[in-house]
């Protein structure tokens, strides 16, 4: 991977998917429609955002451009929408990718080290996507009653047409499920970094309530948070590999091994009795009843509650759908 990207003075905007390149994007037979868009994926959301700021350039540009830790529950909500668009959005799902796309097209800078980033550099959106592949993987494997090698290969095949859809450079994307453990273990070993935005993801101690909880008295919540944070840590260090736990300091051990998969196999069966259509994310609801030929208008947008503040809707990086 190079050390910085292209010069953020002049980024260079991707060509669209057109021609030879055109992508047909994922649908109901994939395996990545199965779990992406499950809402077991929350389980892994600080997993997904502590290993997505540790990469050197990514995290810089949260530092310098993101106010994720302002309003977190409605940041992370809200991206769900059109990231889980360019999965679940069938014959929109290309335009969803370039409109995600458009809204890293203006995070650039140069971090504290002087190295130069941009949010489009394709070694960097790559490794984003890559975490999003590895959250399915994980949540199949860890809370899914697991994978086959098999299954493990056709996820691979499906997330590169997937990152396809976004018009980007393909050179960053491994051939093979082979070649992409090797990737993943070269940046978990020697390119990630111990950084500030990825230790603000861990950082949980004053976490608000979460909108399923919303409803919870404050002094109540007050109590339930502490246990509930140091899970949610647990569970983190847990699916994080080896070579990440040593970057951060962070110990596991064989018996927590043990009962982080005891916990897996509990979440596995238990999931079994929530209705199908509760399972799944709105955005990705709204693919599944289009494909049954469910009625529907179109994608489903997020809620105005989740929507970034006033004064920040008309900035280029913010998802913030027509009303």
């Amino acid at each position: 991977m190079p050390a910085h990207g292209p010069d953020p003075t002049h980024p260079t905007e991707p060509t669209e998917p057109t021609g030879p390149r055109a992508v047909e994007p994922l649908g109901p037979d994939s395996l990545t429609w199965r779990w992406f868009g499950d809402w077991r994926g929350l389980l892994l959301a600080p997993w997904a955002g502590s290993m997505q700021n540790m990469h050197p350039e990514l995290g810089a540009g949260v530092a310098e451009h993101s106010r994720f830790f302002e309003e977190r529950w409605e940041r992370l909500f809200r991206s769900l929408y059109p990231i889980g668009g360019v999965v679940y959005d069938g014959p929109l799902a290309a335009r969803t990718a370039r409109e995600v796309r458009g809204y890293h097209a203006s995070i650039s800078g140069v971090d504290g080290r002087g190295r130069p980033y941009h949010a489009l550099n394709p070694d960097t959106f790559y490794w984003a996507h890559a975490t999003f592949f590895m959250l399915t993987v994980q949540v199949a494997e860890r809370f899914g009653g697991g994978l086959t090698e098999a299954q493990r290969h056709t996820l691979f095949d499906e997330h590169v047409r997937w990152y396809a859809l976004y018009g980007l450079s393909m050179k960053p994307v491994p051939r093979s499920w082979e070649e992409f453990q090797r990737y993943w273990d070269h940046m978990c070993a020697d390119v990630l970094e111990d950084n500030r935005p990825a230790r603000d993801v861990l950082n949980m101690r004053r976490i608000s309530r979460p909108p399923l909880l919303r409803w919870l008295p404050s002094p109540l919540w007050a109590l339930v948070r502490v246990p509930m944070v140091r899970l949610m840590l647990w569970m983190t260090i847990g699916m994080y590999p080896q070579a990440v736990r040593e970057r951060l300091g962070l110990r596991w051990t064989p018996l927590d091994e043990r009962l982080l998969r005891m916990l897996g196999r509990l979440v596995h069966h238990a999931w079994r009795c929530v209705p199908e259509r509760r399972r799944f994310h709105p955005r990705a609801r709204a693919g599944w009843d289009r494909e049954r030929g469910r009625p529907a208008k179109g994608p489903v947008e997020t809620p105005a509650r989740n929507l970034p503040p006033e004064g920040r809707r008309g900035l280029r990086q913010h998802y913030v759908p027509e009303s």
